[in-house]
């Protein structure tokens, strides 16, 4: 079976390390942290067609009078074209569906941010980071195919923290997906983030694993 963005985004020793670093920054906290990795945050059907639309047109107006030409059809040079944006448009399409590198070419980068922050708001509460004891659960959600990072803090943490904080930590774990450092990256936010909980939310003898230590979906 194919394996999705997500399953291999991290390899299983890498999972084992994120699974570790969590543990271990927990093991300095009361606050719980779950890193989250989605192959994507939405299926964006646009993308194709205007992925299609972008390599068929100017094929089809390059191609046009050298395929009219020798026909001798004059005034219906559009319907030539036409006929060879709908034959280029559909192989193109198909081939930007299924392809995860050329998808990320042709999409929106605003509703690219939207649909990230809104995956990300309804993890947070699908996976209950809403529901621990003293409201310090944080989610870091990375989304495959958008090469996209959201942190999302619960209510007990964002009344101490300041919002600059979780943004360090999401350029930090961006540009360790960008130069293919994606485990280190993310190993390093976490410790960083336990040493941020810490000062706010040590660790209670009493304190038990609420919430997973890593989530691939």
């Amino acid at each position: 079976m194919m394996q999705t963005l997500a399953q291999q985004f991290l390899t299983e020793e890498e999972r084992q390390r994120v699974s570790e670093a969590t543990r271990l920054a927990e093991g300095r906290t009361s606050g719980e942290i779950v890193p989250m990795i989605v192959s994507a945050s939405h299926d964006y059907p646009l993308a194709p067609i205007v992925g299609a639309a972008v390599i068929a047109l100017p094929l089809a107006l390059l191609l046009t009078p050298y395929i009219a030409a020798p026909l001798w059809l004059g005034h219906q040079d559009m319907w030539i074209f036409l006929a060879l944006f709908c034959l280029l448009a559909l192989p193109a399409h198909a081939l930007i569906k299924r392809s995860t590198a050329l998808k990320r070419l042709f999409l929106n980068k605003n509703q690219v941010d939207e649909e990230v922050q809104e995956a990300a708001v309804s993890a947070f509460f699908s996976e209950k980071l809403y529901k621990t004891k003293a409201e310090n659960g944080i989610l870091i959600f990375i989304s495959v195919l958008e090469r996209r990072v959201w942190v999302l803090a619960d209510s007990g943490i964002n009344s101490r923290i300041k919002q600059q904080d979780w943004q360090e930590i999401v350029s930090h774990i961006t540009l360790g997906i960008r130069e293919k450092h994606q485990c280190t990256a993310i190993c390093e936010a976490i410790s960083r983030v336990g040493d941020i909980l810490r000062e706010h939310f040590p660790i209670n003898p009493a304190d038990h694993n609420e919430l997973h230590n890593l989530i691939i979906r």
